[in-house]
């Protein structure tokens, strides 16, 4: 980490589940950040954390970095470009970061028009979710000019455990879905042979906590066994995301040429995750599974750590 955090001004757009907790982190870090959020009130508890709540998008286009996590791409442009957003009054930060989950076609448009004005772009999509950032794990991929990327380095590994460099343009965001088809693929196949230890006469969470001490265990398997253990399906990624960034990897891989067998199979299965009307988190794919393996899970209650703490 850069001994000096308060070497650039920092200015941070989005404050939902994601924003807060990496706004707050860079904030803790002893950065000089200032936050704007369309819902001011949820800005409002960063400051205790030292960030500065500003009041207008326009605040921001003194800053020298500004980083944007928001919904949609429609909206990153509405921040940056729309007739109140940071660009509005002809002044512009030196760089601009990206966290948003967008389509290759959007990053590219943002970038051209930011490279009119001589703004440098950098796409940084995230793997995680709020609780993966509060235990400090959430990993960064970056893609854009290297001198960028080398201005904003410190600060998004401030944010979690490191952040990977793909190349120009927008790499990262190819990055990115190659690892949310992996996610699909590998909770389908978690979910297949959870079951088939179960329905062999094993406690599920018994035959987790093998494969998490095993080499096969991962930081996915563990952070997933609360949830496929106790049937506990709060949300943190939706089958209807899952199914979209599925699509985008199908169409990524017709576009390159790249024959995609069990991302395809996975995307069928996922289907009808959402036909059967599963909507809560995309790990229901274990009761899925159950339903069509003949038996019927209960919660089993029991105590066990998801690897993060």
């Amino acid at each position: 980490m850069m001994a000096n955090m308060k070497q650039h001004k920092l200015g941070w757009i989005g404050i939902g589940r994601m924003g807060y907790a990496m706004a707050e982190r860079l904030a803790k870090a002893g950065c000089d950040i200032s936050v704007w959020n369309r819902t001011k009130s949820k800005t409002e508890p960063l400051a205790k954390s030292g960030a500065k709540v500003v009041d207008a998008l326009t605040d921001l286009a003194g800053c020298d970095i500004v980083f944007t996590m928001v919904s949609t791409g429609k909206d990153v442009k509405e921040v940056l470009f729309g007739p109140n957003g940071v660009m509005s009054k002809g002044k512009a930060p030196k760089i601009v970061v990206d966290s948003t989950s967008i389509s290759l076609e959007e990053s590219a448009e943002i970038r051209d028009k930011l490279a009119k004005q001589n703004i440098k772009f950098l796409a940084a999509p995230v793997s995680g979710n709020a609780k993966v950032i509060k235990a400090g794990k959430l990993t960064v991929v970056a893609s854009g000019p290297k001198d960028a990327f080398d201005a904003v380095a410190p600060y998004l590994d401030a944010i979690g455990q490191g952040v990977s460099y793909v190349g120009d343009g927008e790499l990262s965001r190819i990055a990115k879905i190659c690892h949310n088809v992996m996610l699909g693929v590998v909770i389908q196949n978690l979910c297949e042979i959870t079951v088939l230890a179960e329905k062999a006469g094993m406690q599920r969470h018994a035959f987790l906590d093998f494969l998490n001490k095993s080499v096969m265990g991962s930081m996915f398997t563990r952070y997933k066994t609360p949830a496929l253990s106790n049937l506990d399906f709060h949300v943190t990624f939706t089958p209807e995301l899952l199914r979209k960034d599925i699509d985008l990897g199908l169409n990524a891989g017709k576009q390159f040429g790249v024959p995609m067998p069990l991302t395809s199979l996975t995307r069928d299965i996922v289907q009808t995750l959402i036909g059967n009307g599963y909507d809560q988190d995309f790990s229901e794919l274990l009761l899925l599974q159950a339903k069509a393996s003949g038996i019927e899970l209960k919660s089993e209650n029991v105590d066990v750590g998801d690897g993060l703490s």
